[in-house]
């Protein structure tokens, strides 16, 4: 009952911090860069972020909160911690490109239990929890049972981290082949979200940052989906790894030679 009210407070404020995305003034939406000309922050990051830290710790004091600004950082490692990225998919934010969401997780001793992925430009609430399903706007989902010759690949290119772009392209290259077609949307969260709905078949990055990924990976495995790094190994929520997830029926052998 704790974790069900838990949940539905998380997604009343995440969907408070949706109609903030939604009125933001791109003009003077304050741009600045992380140390790299392509990692922005906005302050509407910022602004998010300070309203989740300070709504979700009253939902639950006790927790330890990690975000992706300002360098809140605690350790998710021991208790219940929230795992937060306020704007994932910052780049297309700025460009008013309209494909970028809010991600939310809460953990227990290092282990995702909740998620929460809201996408305010399509009024798209993705929950779950473990060991109970996941749903999109309240209706169940489950990952697709296509095989890949019959699917779509979705990828980031990890363009932060340029030493890993050629490999990233190079297993690119890999599902071009395998694959209908291919996309990039440039929110891994969503991409995530994306693959738990049952929308695409296969999504693949490099480095992802928990941040990014902590939510989603709930989503998906509670879709009936797998989350691994590319090289098959299990994820890691307290640290950077590569994500690899799928549909039920995809072979991703091909990734690994």
């Amino acid at each position: 009952m704790e974790k069900i009210m838990i949940l539905s407070e998380i997604q009343e404020v995440v969907r408070e911090c949706g109609q903030l995305m939604l009125r933001a003034d791109h003009a003077h939406a304050g741009v600045e860069n992380k140390g790299k000309y392509n990692d922005l922050v906005t302050r509407y990051d910022k602004a998010i972020q300070d309203i989740l830290q300070k709504r979700l710790l009253d939902i639950a004091p006790d927790a330890h909160f990690l975000g992706e600004e300002e360098n809140v950082h605690e350790s998710i490692a021991k208790g219940r911690a929230f795992v937060v990225d306020p704007i994932d998919g910052t780049t297309n934010f700025v460009k008013d490109y309209k494909c970028s969401v809010i991600s939310v997780a809460m953990t227990m001793d290092g282990e995702v239990t909740l998620g929460v992925i809201y996408n305010p430009y399509l009024d798209e609430m993705y929950t779950a929890q473990k060991g109970k399903g996941a749903s999109c706007n309240g209706i169940p989902i489950h990952v697709s049972d296509h095989v890949l010759h019959e699917g779509i690949v979705l990828y980031g290119s990890a363009s932060y981290y340029r030493e890993l772009i050629d490999e990233s392209f190079r297993l690119l290259r890999l599902c071009a082949d395998e694959a209908m077609d291919i996309r990039r949307s440039g929110s891994a969260a969503w991409d995530l979200c994306t693959i738990a709905a049952g929308r695409a078949e296969m999504f693949f990055e490099l480095r992802l940052q928990p941040w990014d990924f902590a939510a989603g990976s709930l989503l998906v495995t509670e879709a009936g989906g797998t989350v691994t790094c590319v090289d098959g190994s299990p994820i890691a929520i307290g640290k950077p790894c590569s994500i690899l997830a799928k549909g039920t029926q995809v072979d991703d052998a091909f990734m690994r030679k």
